[in-house]
């Protein structure tokens, strides 16, 4: 019987020190999650372009997918690969993020190029189920959601670094979930509170009724808005990627120069909350700055040099020959 006892005892103690496992692993989670929260901001603005113009009803299905490609990134692509770099080669990761760096600057020139030259890339509208519109804005939204995801893990990881490599393991699943889920939930209640307004507008209360108008009025405009905070997001993250990556590789300067300008404008203010508000629009002023320099490169090597524009030829002459070859519309 005593043995019996001891045997409680001793599943008592391991049952104690689970718990106090997992409180610290949610504890670390919690930080991890708040050290990348910026990024997160940006996840969440960048995602909601992607399903800006589509047909109403695939608008959920679509965000699906993008959720679904997202956890995937997280769990089975970056987690393991940041977990074995950091074990092993951790010098890897600092160039990795900056190439990622280099995608999100040039998704977000991209963008403001196809604004200046009149073609929207994602401005394609998908009213068919599975059609090719769709799989292609699905596939772009998850490429752009990789390099993102990757940067709040390897934020997440650096927070974490002192933590065994089970432990950072359960913390970075942590917050790979919880990460999705709120980027992922927001998303979907932002490109559907149109539809929420539609459904209050034939409620019998008059509040109800002008607070519908109102969203079914204000949604679109809002999607506009936020399609154009994504794209300065994806400037901003990847200069900040680029800027920090070339501190850590030894050019200190870029990353000085910023850093000494906060330094400035929080003194010449003489600090305090709005010393540090400041500071902030500065650093990310910069970094969407060098982000917007060093995509440009890359929009103009990939469309305007003479070997980009032979795709944008041959997407204009395949298109010409998809109107040649449709039917002379019937009377």
């Amino acid at each position: 019987m005593s043995g019996l006892f001891a045997l409680l005892d001793d599943v008592a103690a391991l049952a104690r020190l689970a718990a106090a496992s997992v409180d610290d692993v949610g504890a670390a989670a919690g930080r991890a999650t708040t050290k990348a929260a910026g990024v997160v901001v940006d996840d969440t603005a960048v995602t909601p372009q992607y399903v800006h113009g589509v047909a109403a009803e695939r608008e959920l299905p679509i965000v699906k997918q993008i959720a679904r490609g997202s956890i995937r990134n997280k769990l089975i692509f970056i987690l393991p690969a940041a977990l074995i770099l950091s074990e092993f080669l951790p010098w890897l990761l600092t160039p990795i993020l900056m190439i990622g760096g280099c995608y999100l600057a040039y998704e977000g020139a991209e963008k403001i190029w196809a604004k200046v030259s009149g073609h929207s890339g994602h401005a394609v509208p998908v009213t068919t189920v599975g059609g090719d519109a769709e799989k292609t804005m699905v596939a772009g939204a998850i490429r752009t959601d990789f390099i993102l995801s990757a940067e709040i893990m390897v934020i997440a990881l650096n927070e974490v670094a002192d933590e065994s490599f089970w432990s950072r393991l359960a913390i970075l699943a942590v917050v790979a979930v919880v990460i999705t889920i709120a980027v992922y939930g927001v998303v979907g209640l932002i490109v559907k509170m149109d539809d929420v307004g539609l459904l209050l507008t034939q409620r019998s209360s008059a509040f109800s009724q002008r607070l519908g108008h109102g969203l079914v009025a204000g949604m679109p405009k809002l999607l506009s808005v936020i399609s154009v905070v994504g794209t300065v997001a994806m400037l901003w993250v990847g200069g900040h990627i680029l800027l920090v990556g070339v501190d850590d590789l030894g050019w200190h300067a870029p990353y000085d120069l910023v850093h000494d300008l906060e330094h400035e404008i929080d003194h010449a203010v003489h600090g305090g909350w709005i010393g540090a508000t400041l500071a902030w629009v500065a650093n990310t002023f910069a970094s969407a700055v060098v982000g917007l320099v060093v995509g440009a490169v890359i929009v103009a090597v990939m469309h305007v040099l003479p070997f980009g524009r032979k795709d944008d030829h041959s997407e204009d002459h395949g298109d010409a020959g998809d109107e040649a070859a449709a039917p002379p519309p019937t009377s």
